[in-house]
């Protein structure tokens, strides 16, 4: 695997975490500069080790690995994602009843900072799936053309390529928005579950 194709690979694995990154952006436009960066952090970080894992996990169960646990990858982000998503909706929704009781015609649900909980489990439904790559990279490792960069190499340039896009996807996130102010909360909720189906209905084609 050559390391154009390591770079291919980096911005593919990243797209689920910043169509997710944008969200945040969206949810919360006031978000801070260390925020944004925190958010592709962790990003970053469990994209570069899902495929870690997944690398030296192949050296004990070898390819009986990729075709079961892409099954499972998928249902597992599905799940995740749709809790995260459906939760968003659900306090928005409540959020704007409330404010309506009081006589307010705002919601704030849109500016909630984003929990450490539920960032983390973002970063792993978005990069669960990613398990399944290191199985790829074990595979180019022993093949002829070998793996260019190493597995360490590899792996940290997929995490600093996503580290770097969900950054700019944050700032897309942040712009958006600003346009759409209270409903960015509750579209933000219709992104989750909709990226969540996606990776559930790609598992079956």
């Amino acid at each position: 695997m050559q390391v154009y194709e390591i770079l291919l690979l980096a911005v593919a694995l990243a797209m689920d975490a910043c169509a997710v990154g944008m969200t945040d952006g969206m949810t919360n436009p006031k978000m801070p500069l260390k925020r944004t960066l925190l958010i592709g952090g962790f990003f970053g970080f469990f994209q570069f080790l899902m495929p870690l894992i997944g690398y030296f996990i192949t050296g004990i169960i070898a390819n009986a690995f990729l075709g079961t646990f892409e099954k499972i990858s998928a249902w597992i982000s599905f799940g995740l994602l749709v809790f995260l998503g459906g939760k968003m909706l659900f306090d928005c929704i409540w959020e704007k009843c409330q404010h309506r009781k009081l006589g307010e015609e705002t919601c704030d649900c849109a500016c909630k900072e984003l929990s450490i909980g539920k960032l983390c489990m973002q970063a792993i439904a978005t990069s669960i799936d990613a398990l399944a790559v290191g199985v790829t990279l074990q595979m180019a490792a022993i093949s002829e053309g070998g793996l260019a960069l190493g597995v360490w190499g590899a792996t940290l340039t997929i995490g600093v390529i996503t580290f770097m896009l969900v950054i700019g996807a944050v700032y897309i996130g942040k712009f958006v928005g600003n346009k759409l102010a209270d409903k960015a909360g509750f579209f933000g909720g219709l992104v989750l579950i909709g990226i969540g189906v996606k990776i559930l209905v790609e598992s079956f084609l």
